[in-house]
């Protein structure tokens, strides 16, 4: 890809591609996103797994995305849990959702945030019955790290009293 012209201004130069439409564009016309900008995903779509874009494709394919992506974030950090010792309070819950599983996590936090983000893209604002467990692990060097999982059931609460 060497002296080719940016397919958006035009100018020479452009050693980068689009991930999308596969134009040639130079650093100046590109957007950049991190590999890890969409990890919360369970799946993420094929056009968004690049990290460079040409300003139109971006702006078309990507934006609305990260956008969204982003709104749904800020949900889960709203979203109310309730832990399995809590099954006093939420005797009355609904529990006919198969319950959201995730493992091998870095940290307890990042566990409940992963929780969080798929109960709210699934349509849902709370987690019940939500059960955090560390593993640790000895490799063979010195140190030693933990895994963390945990597993907990999306439900929809309705009552004011809860949220």
């Amino acid at each position: 890809m060497e002296n080719t012209n940016c397919g958006v201004c035009q100018k020479p130069k452009a050693n980068l591609e689009c991930g999308i439409c596969h134009d040639p564009i130079c650093k100046k016309c590109a957007q950049f996103l991190e590999e890890s900008t969409f990890s919360y995903l369970k799946t993420i779509p094929p056009q968004l797994k690049h990290t460079v874009f040409c300003g139109p494709c971006y702006d078309k394919n990507v934006a609305p995305e990260l956008e969204q992506y982003e709104a749904d974030m800020r949900k889960a950090t709203t979203i109310t849990i309730f832990m399995t010792d809590d099954t006093k309070t939420t005797s009355r819950f609904s529990r006919k959702e198969k319950a959201i599983e995730i493992k091998d996590c870095p940290d307890r936090e990042e566990v409940m945030m992963r929780l969080a983000f798929l109960a709210v893209k699934a349509g849902f604002n709370a987690l019940i019955d939500v059960e955090i467990k560390s593993e640790k692990v000895l490799p063979g060097g010195k140190y030693q790290y933990s895994k963390w999982s945990g597993k907990g059931i999306p439900t929809q609460i309705t009552s004011s009293r809860f949220l």
